[in-house]
Formats: structure tokens, sequence, C-alpha cells
């Protein structure tokens, strides 16, 4: 098990690979790391995960080698202290538009200097002692994501992009179509024109980028175009199409 952080290895220029949780289990937090995946992203915000279940699942993809990321439910402070108060290796932020809501999301997850995340030393990312270095060491090891999901974040993304303590700018294509107004069109050649720029604009600022990929396919295109942190797929639509294949072999045979 690497000792590097997931924002060391995306610093570093590494390409890395997960995916996204929607079932409540730890369980299915640990299967990603047992299958090779760098990250699981824990979804709060599409999911029904609690702060609770939340904390277990990252213990869980922690211990079998995953980075976990929550996905958190709003810009709001309160999300976004808790999801790195339980220990989360990242979070992702949504619907960032604007400058004001990229700094907005910085103070919220990086402590002083950067930020003014609230401070208590005796949570689960703290080993529940905190200690001098403890927010020194938070700051240099936590992901910051957010995710730029309309129109108005890609006319923004060169502010959005020079904010200090972003680590990822996160592409949702599905979230990028409907604010074209051809909401599920992905590939559609507007939404692959928005994402196309903001990879080009975050080159230019050293930011990475990351987004999501319904196929391996779709993965390798946006690896090709710079993306490093990719997240393809989602658990339950995993297991609903495994499942679909074996009814269909067993009826079938």
């Amino acid at each position: 098990m690497t000792t590097e952080t997931l924002r060391d290895r995306l610093h570093a220029g590494e390409v890395v690979v997960g995916t996204f949780q929607l079932l409540n289990t730890p369980i299915a937090a640990e299967l990603p790391g047992l299958a090779g995946c760098a990250f699981t992203i824990l979804d709060q915000e599409h999911g029904p995960l609690s702060a609770e279940t939340t904390l277990a699942m990252c213990s869980a993809a922690q211990q079998a080698g995953a980075a976990p990321v929550v996905r958190v439910r709003a810009n709001e402070p309160a999300e976004i202290q808790r999801a790195l108060d339980i220990g989360a290796a990242g979070v992702e932020i949504p619907q960032i538009a604007s400058l004001a809501d990229a700094q907005q999301a910085v103070h919220a997850a990086r402590f002083a200097p950067v930020g003014g995340r609230g401070l208590s030393p005796y949570v689960r990312a703290g080993a529940y002692v905190g200690g001098p270095e403890y927010t020194a060491a938070e700051n240099e090891t936590r992901t910051v994501i957010v995710h730029i999901e309309g129109t108005d974040g890609v006319e923004n993304i060169e502010a959005i992009a020079a904010v200090e303590g972003i680590d990822v700018l996160f592409l949702g294509p599905d979230d990028l179509s409907q604010s074209l107004g051809i909401p599920g069109e992905v590939e559609d050649p507007r939404v692959v024109e928005m994402m196309e720029r903001v990879c080009a604009i975050a080159a230019r600022e050293s930011k990475v980028v990351g987004t999501y990929a319904d196929t391996p396919a779709q993965a390798r295109r946006w690896i090709d175009a710079g993306v490093q942190y990719i997240a393809v797929g989602v658990d339950a639509t995993y297991l609903r199409r495994a499942l679909e294949t074996m009814v269909d072999a067993v009826e079938h045979a």
C-alpha cells in the first residue's frame, strides 16, 4: 500500500482511477480498493450516505487501499468540515460557478492561513488527539475538488482555477449538458468543447482536471485530453448490470 496521499499523486502528474459510491455500506467502500482503484467517491449529494455511515466507509476504503473522497451535499462550511473531520482524503464540492463560490469552498476546506476551516483536534482526522502539526498536515494532505457543472462555471473558469487551495477542477458532463439544454447528451460537441476548454485553461494554471466517465472508452478519451482524476461508473449501476448479465446467461443457457 502506497504511503503517498491522493493529493501527492495528483500533483506528481499521475493519472488516478476511481468510481462513485451510492451503496450505503462499508462493504461497497472496501471493494474499489480491493479492485485496484486509487480512490472512491462517497456520494452524499446524490446518495443516502449519512455522516455516521460515511465515517465507516472512509475507514473501509482506507483499509483496502483506496482514498475516500466525500462529495458533500452543498458548498457549505458545515458540510465540508464534517467530511474532512471524519477522515476523508478529500472533498468534492458541487456547483462551483464563480470566483466567490471557489473562495468559499477553499475557506471551508483549508485551515488558516490558507482558509478558515473550524478547528477541533479531537476528531478522526486528528487521530482524536490532534497535535502541533495537525492543521499544517491537513492542509498539505487533503484534496480539494470543485465541481464545474454549468455554463457559468465554465465562463468563470480562469478566475476559479487561479484560487489557491483548489487541487482539482472536476467537470460534471451530465450537469454541463443540462446547462446547455441537452440533458444527458454528454457526447454532444458543445459539451465536449466546454470540457476541452477547461482542460486547456487548467493546464496553463497547473490545476488538475477530473471528470466522470460511463465507460472505459470515455475515460481513455478524457485521459488523452489531459484529465488525471477519472471516476468511472457507479457501484449500484455495476451491480445491476452484473445481475442482468447473470440472469440473461441463466435464462438463455
